[in-house]
Order: structure tokens, then C-alpha cells, then sequence
């Protein structure tokens, strides 16, 4: 077998293009939305709390959040010109900027905040424009490598939410009986229905578990439904509220962060795709970039962080076998009705750390196993792609376990490399770069189907392509 499809078998039920009836593909939808919703609310939140200038604005901030993922979202799914993947890639704000976002609000404001990531989001759009220039130093081993750390790096999120209490575990009522049977519910019911029924069961897996285990939380009366009672009915978005400043030390830094979110959303891409049976093409991944960059200069003008795409959703679409991407236009349609209307999505956000955490935890595994996935299909395990996986593994692994190896370096150094995504991803790209044999760099050279050159005109010189 040649081209995309080479050496890969198709896990999906629904593919791209296939459009469910609306009765399933409405709680479909919806069930994207709930296996991104608290980490698509959580970095507005937890910034509120920390940039003392936008203490009090966490409502604003959370609705800005989901009126901007839910507008990238639908646009990834029915793209405008070349922004757009046209593919079910769910997009939310991004846990990668947080930690220097807050410094930079803290030290110049928030204004700067939004400033540097109107600034720097071209970034992204450059890589995706320019990306048949580059597109070489992204193999599936790459993008594989990024893939499982994404996965690995989201496990130990996924088990203090399961703990019940996403801030870990010096938080009261963490690992409580309560939390691990409402977190053992979701997962047992999701696994179940996944694995021992067929159908719409099956596809609806994750959306029945959270169901289910929520009812069971308020039959507890561990939920706390005071916030839906507080919430308004409309949210009126209002551009540039807090206004844009730009620091040029804060717009290099988030440059560099676009950078690492671009290979993670080739690397979501590639995931995602890589259910169908095929690998991303050209066009799927530059549509990608580009609208991440768009979609996050959008963002940044309504007050809303960096968007880029969900890796629990790439999971979702591994284990549920749902890659419609008409069921994630659903989805971004649920994310605007929940961002327009606060006291719906007060609803969805009172829901109980434990009984997300159940349904995370598959999502997160089935990450790593899309990654796995990608590598296995494509990359021959030989002496030097099993050296470049073990050490990019291993280093990014490394320092997400012991970030104290960086304490000496700088707090720039440590913000960046602390990340198992950058260093990994990057230990990845180099080796790839550095060692013989690959498809870029020194020694002889191989292509990867879906991604290979175009010969040159001539039809003279061009490396032959392995269809083998």
C-alpha cells in the first residue's frame, strides 16, 4: 500500500465527513465539550487569581474563554479560506502559556498579557504558511514523541481530578472514598460501555460515564450548585476591555511558546487522523497552524487567552471512534450557548473534580496510545529511531518528574524547559536532525509517506519513496 494510507487500519465509526443524525450527533457534541470544558476554564481562572488586576473578572474571563474556543472549534471544522484544519480538532485555552502569562501580568500588567499574544500568535500562522519548508523536521516520529508526552504529562492531572481536587494533594478531601468511587464509577461505566457494547452505547461512552456519575454526585450532595443560582443569562462580549501593551521581553517568550504549541497541534492533528487510517496531509496541518495563530490574535482581542487544540479530545476521538467533524461543529455551537449564556455553563463548571477525573483519565491514556499509534504505523524501530525515542522519552519525562534538576538555571530557563513537551519535543527534533539515516540532516536519507517532497520538475534527482 502507497501513500497516506500506508501500514494503517481505520478505528473510527464516524469519519471525517460522515454527519451522525442530529440525535447523536447533539450529545456527541456535547460530549467534547465536557472532556475539555474545566481545562478549557481553568487557566482564566486560576489567572484571575493570581494578576491581582483582574481579581474579581473570573466570570468575564471563563465566558470569553468559551465564546473564543467555540468560534476556533467551529472554524477548524468548516474552515474560512485557509484557516482551518477541516478536521474535529476541539480548540481551548492553552495550559502551556500559564505560568509565563502570569509572570508577565504580574510584572507589566495584563494588558500586556493579551498584548503579547496578539504579538506573537503570526507565529503560528508563519509555520503553517511556510510549513512545505519545514514540514521534513515534523516525521511521525516527532510528532509521535509529542503525542505520548502529551498523554503521560495529562496522567497525573487526570488523577488529582479523579482525587477530587485538581489542585493536588494538599487539598481537603483528596483520595476521599467519595471522590475515588464517583472517579471508579465514571471510569468503570465509560470502560464498559466502550468495550462490551456496540453502537451508539459505544460512541456516547464518555458522555454517559460523566452522566452518570454526576447524577450519583448530587444524589450525594456533594455538588455545589450555589454558582448556577449567582450566574447571569447573557454574557455581552466586550473587546479589549483590559486593553494591549507590548513588552518585547513578553512577546519573545510567548513567540517561543506558539513554537511548542505548534508542534503539539501538528502532533493533535496527526493523532487525530491517524484513527481514520491515514496520515495528516499538508493541507489538514498548515490549516491547523494557521488557524491557531488567527484563532488566538481572535482571542486576545476578546480578552480570552491563547487558544490552541484539546489533546483530551484527540483521545476522545481514539477511543469513542467518533471523527466527525460535524459532530465537533456541534460542539463548538454548545461552547458559544455556554459562553453567551453563564448560568448553562455554571451548570457543566459545578461539576465535581472526581467525576471529570474518571472520564480524563482514559481520554489522557488514549493520547499516549494514539502517539504509540503513529509511531508504530510508520517508523521502523531500528537502532536509531529507538535511541531517539528513548532519549526524548526519557528527557522530557525527566524533567516533568524532577523539575528541581533546572533549579539553578534561570526562571526563564525553568519555565520552558521545565515542560516535558519542550524538552522532549525538542530532544526529538534535534536527534532526528543530528543522527544519520533520517529524513532530514546527515548520512542517507528516507521520506515519510504523507509528508514526503514533491520531485522536482525536472523529475530528475528525486530520492525514491518507500512504499514497501
Amino acid at each position: 500500500m502507497s501513500g497516506p494510507e500506508r501500514n494503517q487500519q481505520s478505528v473510527v465509526l464516524y469519519d471525517i465527513e460522515d454527519k451522525p443524525p442530529l440525535g447523536k450527533a447533539i450529545p456527541l457534541g456535547i460530549q467534547h465539550v465536557l472532556a475539555m470544558f474545566l481545562g478549557n476554564v481553568a487557566p482564566p481562572l486560576i489567572l484571575a487569581g493570581a494578576v491581582g488586576s483582574v481579581t474579581g473578572e473570573t466570570t468575564f474571563l471563563v465566558q470569553m474563554a468559551l465564546i473564543v474556543a467555540g468560534i476556533a472549534t467551529i472554524v477548524q471544522a468548516y474552515p474560512v479560506g485557509p484557516v482551518g484544519a477541516r478536521l474535529p480538532v476541539v480548540m481551548g485555552t492553552s495550559f502551556a502559556f500559564l505560568g509565563p502569562l502570569i509572570g508577565i501580568g504580574n510584572q507589566f500588567g495584563i494588558a500586556a498579557v493579551f498584548g503579547a499574544s496578539l504579538l506573537a500568535a503570526p507565529v503560528e500562522v508563519i509555520m503553517g504558511i511556510s510549513f512545505d519548508r519545514f514540514r521534513q523536521y515534523f516525521p511521525p516520529l516527532v510528532t509521535g514523541i509529542v503525542v505520548m508526552l502529551i498523554g503521560l504529562t495529562l496522567i497525573p492531572t487526570g488523577m488529582n481530578y479523579a482525587a477530587g481536587a485538581s489542585a493536588g494533594p494538599s487539598a481537603e478531601g483528596y483520595g476521599s472514598f467519595v471522590n475515588l468511587g464517583l472517579a471508579g464509577l465514571v471510569l468503570i461505566v465509560t470502560v464498559g460501555l466502550n468495550q462490551f457494547f456496540e453502537g451508539f452505547l459505544r460512541v456516547i461512552s464518555v458522555f454517559v460515564g460523566i452522566v452518570v456519575g454526576y447524577l450519583v454526585a448530587l444524589a450525594l450532595g456533594v455538588v455545589d450548585l450555589s454558582a448556577v443560582a449567582a450566574a447571569g443569562w447573557v454574557t455581552v462580549p466586550v473587546p479589549l476591555k483590559y486593553g494591549l501593551a507590548f513588552e518585547p521581553s513578553a512577546v519573545v517568550t510567548v513567540a517561543f511558546l506558539y513554537i511548542i504549541t505548534g508542534m503539539e497541534t501538528i502532533g493533535d492533528i496527526s493523532g487525530t487522523v491517524s484513527a481514520t487510517g491515514r496520515d495528516a496531509t499538508r493541507e489538514e496541518i498548515r490549516g491547523g497552524l494557521i488557524a491557531d495563530g488567527v484563532m488566538s490574535v481572535f482571542g486576545a482581542v476578546f480578552n480570552a487567552l491563547p487558544n490552541t487544540s484539546f489533546s483530551q479530545n484527540v483521545g476522545l476521538v481514539n477511543f469513542t471512534g467518533v471523527a466527525s467533524r460535524y459532530v465537533a461543529g456541534i460542539g463548538g455551537v454548545a461552547l458559544l450557548a455556554l459562553g453567551f449564556v453563564p448560568k448553562v455553563g455554571a451548570v457543566v463548571s459545578a461539576m465535581p473534580d472526581a467525576v471529570l477525573g474518571g472520564g480524563a483519565l482514559i481520554l489522557f491514556a488514549m493520547i499516549f496510545s494514539s502517539g504509540a499509534r503513529l509511531i508504530t504505523q510508520n517508523v521502523e524501530l531500528d537502532h536509531r529511531n529507538s535511541t531517539i525515542l528513548a532519549m526524548s522519552m526519557a528527557l522530557g519525562l525527566g524533567v516533568a518528574f524532577r523539575p528541581e534538576i533546572l533549579q539553578n538555571f534561570p526562571a526563564e530557563v525553568q519555565t520552558l524547559f521545565g515542560s516535558a513537551l519542550v524538552t522532549g519535543g525538542m530532544a526529538a527534533l534535534v536527534l532526528n536532525i543530528v543522527f544519520p539515516g533520517g529524513s532530514v540532516g546527515t548520512g542517507p536519507t528516507e521520506y515519510t509517506a504523507g509528508l514526503e517532497p514533491s520531485p522536482p520538475e525536472s523529475g530528475a534527482g528525486a530520492p525514491p519513496v518507500d512504499d514497501d
